[in-house]
């Protein structure tokens, strides 16, 4: 029934979040389309696609996650061939965005690799972007091309409702370091402001990489008479000591996923398949900045 009403429309899936694209395409009542990645003898990516793209809207779901040098390359060459096979509109749907972090001059000799990224994608014929929770939301100012950055709080609201009785007790704690950050990735000391004490404590960031800000504030909480300590990260990347950071802190979970039994997922797949198909369709995505689609 979806599929009638949501003509000339492919999905393709890069291999960063496979089941996450299946989840949106079942969603949406669509296939994934035939596409075929591999690597030649001297690591060069190829992508292949194996269907007709004439004059078809297309969307490409692949996130900034894992090999963070394979994902964005794979993406821009997907949005290239498809383009080439004539495509009458190219949209990625990147819900982690690669390099964000390098957002600005933060050194003298600094790169902006943020930008960087947004031009490739650009010039490789990217016509819509579709994120979420950028890190910095100026990122969107570095494209030429709509930009549409969604917002997680919804969904997180409705899974603290519906995963924690005592969710009208709870505090929300912003585990921001700011200047008692030593370098990236290390954090010197931190300091409480606010009181936690016999409330249930939820940290709640964007992005998380090795998780020595996020573990540290989580102990901060606890001894500051914190009853449990939630962690709620949009982008949970996992980098070098992280799953063993976490499996010593003191979180009642953190919601993301793999090698640690206090990790869940908060599914966006529902966000991502309605935002496509508003777009398909002409619709206003405003909507889903404040609600969750059901």
């Amino acid at each position: 029934a979806e599929l009638a009403k949501m003509p000339n429309i492919k999905i393709f899936s890069g291999c960063s979040h496979l089941d996450l694209s299946q989840k949106v395409a079942d969603r949406l009542g669509l296939e994934l389309g035939k596409v075929v990645t591999k690597k030649f003898s001297n690591q060069e990516t190829c992508v292949e696609t194996g269907e007709s793209l004439r004059g078809e809207d297309v969307y490409i779901l692949q996130s900034g996650c894992g090999k963070i040098n394979d994902s964005p390359m794979e993406l821009l060459i997907m949005i290239n061939a498809c383009k080439i096979a004539s495509a009458r509109q190219v949209t990625a749907v990147i819900p982690c965005f690669p390099y964000a972090p390098q957002d600005k001059k933060d050194k003298s000799w600094a790169p902006i690799s943020a930008k960087l990224v947004a031009n490739m994608l650009s010039i490789a014929g990217a016509d819509h972007i579709i994120t979420m929770d950028l890190q910095a939301s100026q990122i969107q100012g570095f494209f030429d091309i709509p930009v549409d950055n969604l917002y997680v709080e919804p969904t997180v609201l409705k899974w603290i409702r519906e995963s924690i009785s005592e969710w009208q007790n709870c505090t929300i704690v912003l585990p921001d370091a700011g200047r008692a950050k030593r370098k990236a990735n290390e954090v010197d000391f931190m300091v409480l402001v606010g009181d936690v004490n016999d409330h249930v404590a939820i940290l709640v960031d964007d992005m998380a990489d090795t998780y020595d800000t996020i573990c540290l504030a989580a102990d901060k909480l606890l001894s500051a008479g914190a009853t449990r300590v939630y962690a709620i990260l949009t982008h949970g990347i996992f980098s070098g000591p992280a799953i063993s950071r976490i499996n010593t802190a003191c979180f009642e979970a953190v919601d993301n996923m793999k090698h640690c039994s206090k990790i869940l997922v908060i599914d966006i797949s529902m966000i991502l398949a309605e935002v496509m198909r508003r777009t398909h369709n002409g619709e206003s995505v405003s909507y889903l900045f404040s609600h969750v689609p059901l």
